[in-house]
């Protein structure tokens, strides 16, 4: 027990950013890979039939992928500021700054991916009609980039 006192007095502040770092990046990364991988099978049975319309596709399928992103700045930030003589403070400082992308991109990522599979229905039977289905998909992704500008603020205050 006194070990695990003497790591987090030194080390704590670095453990916390880390795992700040951790869940911004695995949670977004994570979720962004199960979207891509979702719409991507969708868009794979639409262009089996209508190899003509893989712009469009590729457009709807890249929607999720930009949580991923969004984790992976805000994670490249918080490390980039990681010491090993961080303070503990400052390392729950930088942990809590990276929950709301972390949080928020992981469920936005999956919702918005449900929204883009939905969309290539449009896309399959009206694709004039493309532009609706990504701004359907933008409505979602407003709260992912609500969440990015947030976290991306608290980081920086840190």
């Amino acid at each position: 027990m006194e070990y695990i006192s003497t790591y987090f007095s030194q080390y704590g502040g670095a453990f916390f950013a880390g795992l700040g770092v951790f869940l911004a990046v695995a949670l977004c990364g994570i979720s962004s890979a199960r979207g891509l991988g979702l719409v991507g099978q969708s868009a794979a049975a639409l262009l089996k039939e209508e190899p003509e319309k893989f712009a469009q596709a590729l457009i709807l399928q890249l929607m999720p992928a930009s949580q991923g992103l969004y984790g992976f700045v805000i994670g490249f930030l918080i490390l980039t500021n990681i010491t090993s003589d961080m303070a503990l403070s400052t390392g729950v400082g930088y942990l809590i700054a990276s929950l709301p992308i972390a949080l928020v991109g992981y469920f936005s990522a999956g919702n918005q991916a449900d929204v883009a599979v939905a969309s290539m229905g449009i896309l399959a039977k009206r694709p004039e009609e493309n532009s609706r289905g990504i701004i359907l998909c933008s409505m979602v992704e407003m709260y992912a980039i609500l969440a990015f500008v947030i976290s991306f603020i608290l980081q920086s205050n840190v």
